[in-house]
């Protein structure tokens, strides 16, 4: 079985064509995914995905504000997400984190939510949920001074070094890939894949952005991490069954389920 530890349920729709989510998670059902975790991006989403998995036993939410949403609306506070974390179904906060490649001139704004979303993590006892690009330095030193150690997060959608793979690894953080590692131009990614141990690892799809190989140029769903997973056990010469048995068990382990 496997997990997509990272899509966006509410967004499956964003391209312009109508989605049947019931139908979205049967197919990926069929192909043996075996529990999804919703991302919310603002305030909204993550309520709005709270009321979904009360539905599905077999989806989880992460709460919280992506660091690209639009500025307009204020990042929560401390006690709005902690809030938001005490519904059963809501196992982590975030997506949360910095982008300063596509939106450096808010980095003041994203610091100050990322922050508050570390300390809801650790009021909370949950996992943190990062975005992290083109901030290596600032993304490992506010998870080192405000979030909690014990109970870690993961650096979804990873597309950095093998330097930062090892320094959120000793934060006791997991790495999540999705479907960029099935791309052409991603060798040095790849090595990074073969450097992550298998029991600190997550596999996601990202949905609806990012689909792999041979879907490219379509709208991703999230049936489609097994092939985020066939790709793991490519690069890794590991069984299949081995990475899909390892990464969910991953999966219930970081988010205690």
């Amino acid at each position: 079985m496997l997990v997509d530890s990272h899509c966006h349920l509410d967004r499956l729709d964003l391209f312009g064509d109508a989605v049947d989510l019931d139908a979205v998670l049967a197919s990926a059902r069929g192909r043996g995914v075996s529990a999804f975790l919703a991302i919310g991006v603002d305030l909204t989403s993550s309520a709005k995905l709270i009321a979904l998995a009360a539905e599905h036993a077999d989806i989880f939410v992460s709460v919280g504000a992506h660091p690209l949403q639009d500025l307009a609306i204020a990042a929560p506070g401390v006690d709005e997400l902690v809030s938001l974390a005490r519904h059963p179904k809501v196992v982590a906060i975030g997506e949360t984190g910095l982008d300063y490649h596509y939106a450096p001139e808010s980095a003041s704004w994203q610091r100050d939510s990322f922050i508050n979303h570390l300390r809801a993590g650790r009021a909370a006892a949950v996992p943190v949920v990062v975005h992290t690009r083109d901030a290596r330095d600032d993304t490992l030193a506010l998870i080192e001074e405000y979030g909690c150690r014990e109970r870690g997060g993961v650096l979804h959608c990873f597309t950095e070094t093998r330097e930062m793979a090892r320094a959120a690894l000793d934060l006791n953080y997991y790495i999540s890939f999705s479907g960029i590692i099935t791309f052409r131009n991603a060798a040095e990614l790849r090595e990074v894949v073969s450097y992550v141990p298998l029991d600190r690892m997550l596999v996601e799809t990202d949905a609806p952005w990012l689909a792999p190989v041979p879907y490219r140029g379509q709208p991703n769903v999230p049936g489609h991490v097994l092939e985020v997973a066939k790709k793991v056990s490519e690069i890794k010469k590991l069984p299949l069954e081995r990475v899909a048995e390892a990464t969910t068990a991953n999966f219930h382990r970081l988010f205690q389920l």
